[in-house]
């Protein structure tokens, strides 16, 4: 038996969410859809899984296994009740996870949108240098940035977004050393890097990894090459922290908690987890330990967890 990477998907990125009502309710509005939801009463806990999921979107009544650009909501019993909870949302100390980021069609009219509903923003489109995104807070504080598949002067004096169109485009995660971090999501992982963007007097680079089609060449009308893309990986890094021996990002299930783990489904959960021990990856749960024997979580190079799990389309093993 083989496993092929290039069927692999990055199916979903897991929030832990406050009060499951408000969140909900903050990314339908910005258009996903509860295409599955699995309660755990016994554990005390719930998930929620939002995609897009119009006519026009890119998965569009798939399992939610075979899928990519899923946000899964996890909500404990209870926290919506306790004045005391908080979320961490990555972006204060400790840092780590940094924000999912949605593809728009009319950028000024999405965000406007968004503000006339009373959601507040990090960043509006009119703050600072970048003119062209913007970040928009949910309901815990999780940043949520916005970019457009067309250039601004296309769409500045557009009234109307439809959220139909829009696209879960990637999730942000700082790293240590990107060397070390592309690596191991191009090999062990198998994914393709499909754009950098250096800013070298930002101090920092971006890389969006993924699987699918390579980015086109051009980018048509000067937007991101990948904009309408789903299920990219984000990885941030500022220069010097891989030259730091104690620095460490903070992946997120640790004390302060947020930001969980994203998660990868796979053609044969199996075969693919033999080649992860070939490649000698560090488990946090192999599939053999513990009750659920159909999920394995692998750590990336700065501690992050991803899930593995099967594609239920190429391979029926649970039963969701």
């Amino acid at each position: 038996m083989t496993t092929d990477p290039t069927k692999y998907k990055l199916n979903h990125s897991m929030i832990r969410v406050k009060d499951p009502k408000r969140s909900v309710e903050f990314y339908e509005f910005i258009g996903l859809r509860l295409i599955n939801k699995l309660e755990n009463p016994d554990a005390k806990f719930d998930l929620y899984f939002l995609a897009y999921d119009s006519p026009k979107a890119v998965s569009h009544g798939n399992h939610w296994t075979d899928r990519e650009g899923i946000v899964e909501l996890t909500h404990n019993y209870g926290t919506e009740s306790n004045p005391e909870y908080k979320i961490h949302n990555g972006n204060s100390e400790p840092k780590g996870f940094g924000h999912l980021a949605i593809s728009v069609d009319n950028i000024q009219a999405a965000c406007q949108r968004i503000e006339d509903a009373g959601y507040k923003f990090q960043k509006k489109l009119t703050d600072g240098k970048m003119r062209h995104i913007a970040f928009a807070l949910d309901p815990d504080g999780y940043w949520v940035e916005i970019i457009g598949q067309k250039p601004l002067e296309e769409t500045e004096n557009v009234k109307e977004s439809d959220t139909a169109t829009y696209r879960l485009n990637h999730t942000m995660l700082r790293v240590k050393d990107p060397e070390v971090s592309l690596n191991f999501y191009k090999d062990v992982m198998g994914m393709q890097l499909k754009r950098t963007h250096e800013s070298k007097n930002g101090g920092f680079n971006l890389y969006f990894l993924g699987y699918g089609a390579p980015a086109p060449e051009t980018s048509p009308n000067g937007v991101n090459p990948v904009a309408d893309r789903e299920g990219l990986l984000e990885l941030t890094w500022n220069y010097g922290t891989e030259k730091e021996a104690d620095f460490k990002y903070h992946d997120g299930n640790a004390e302060p908690q947020g930001f969980g783990h994203i998660c990868i489904s796979v053609d044969d959960l199996d075969v693919a987890c033999a080649r992860f021990e070939e490649k000698q990856v560090n488990w946090k749960k192999r599939l053999t330990d513990g009750r659920m024997k159909n999920i394995a979580f692998v750590l990336d190079p700065d501690g992050y967890w991803i899930e593995v799990v099967q594609n239920e389309k190429l391979k029926t093993r649970s039963n969701w």
